[in-house]
């Protein structure tokens, strides 16, 4: 097996980020055959060095952690397999076994979050966490100010009310919405609800990480800043582990 540097190792391992690794081998809290090392260009064989971090052994992950940011074209489903239609996954080279961060309706655009990290899934997906989802929004007709004014308020919709959202309009016809909830197809059910139509809905944020210059189906491995930041905007008690 090819040798990796210790910071990097400790990360794919679940132990902290590369950076909080720096900070461990510095802090000479980290171990390499009962040896402590300080020097941050130290490399290890995974496959026959034994790791300790403040004495106790660190154990490698059984697959390293993938964090993936997809532009999703239109008629692609947010789903790891669906006999006769494209899916999102597909669109992505990975050999680790990846799923989608929630669901983006097929005939929408925009990002989807891709990863193997169970807790990270958990932890933006439950609503009492609260994470920005921002979409760009085209509808069919001029949109007057009373509609926006009723999305942003919140109203009635399969069963229950939609929480408060942030609207703003972008033209006559086009306006960007945040939302703090994901009901089923919730933003073309709201503009139904004020007699309008979608034409066009794109997902352009989800938590700190933004769609940018990504073109649709391309993709591309969040920065391990961007992956920092993600899992920072967590809440207590929904650790995840860090590349």
């Amino acid at each position: 097996m090819p040798s990796v540097r210790l910071q990097k190792w400790l990360a794919s391992a679940g132990v902290c980020s590369r950076r909080k690794g720096e900070v461990l081998i510095q802090a000479g809290r980290v171990a390499v055959n009962g040896q402590v090392v300080t020097e941050l260009g130290t490399k290890i064989d995974p496959a026959a060095d034994r790791v300790a971090v403040d004495g106790m052994p660190v154990a490698a992950a059984q697959e390293a952690l993938v964090y993936i940011i997809v532009n999703k074209p239109r008629g692609v489903v947010t789903s790891c397999e669906q006999e006769g239609v494209p899916v999102v996954v597909d669109l992505v080279t990975c050999d680790a076994r990846i799923y989608p961060v929630g669901r983006l309706d097929k005939d929408s655009t925009g990002l989807v979050l891709l990863t193997n990290d169970g807790r990270l899934h958990h932890g933006l997906l439950h609503p009492s966490f609260d994470h920005e989802k921002e979409y760009e929004v085209t509808v069919a007709r001029p949109i007057p100010d009373g509609a926006l004014h009723s999305m942003a308020a919140g109203m009635p919709l399969m069963g229950s009310k939609t929480r408060p959202a942030t609207v703003k309009r972008r033209a006559a016809r086009r306006f960007q919405i945040i939302l703090k909830e994901g009901k089923n197809r919730q933003i073309r059910r709201m503009v139904r609800k004020v007699g309008n139509h979608v034409v066009t809905l794109k997902r352009v944020r989800m938590t700190s990480i933004r769609l940018g210059k990504l073109k649709e189906g391309q993709w591309r491995h969040l920065t391990d800043r961007e992956v920092e930041r993600l899992l920072q905007s967590l809440p207590q008690g929904v650790s995840t582990a860090k590349r």
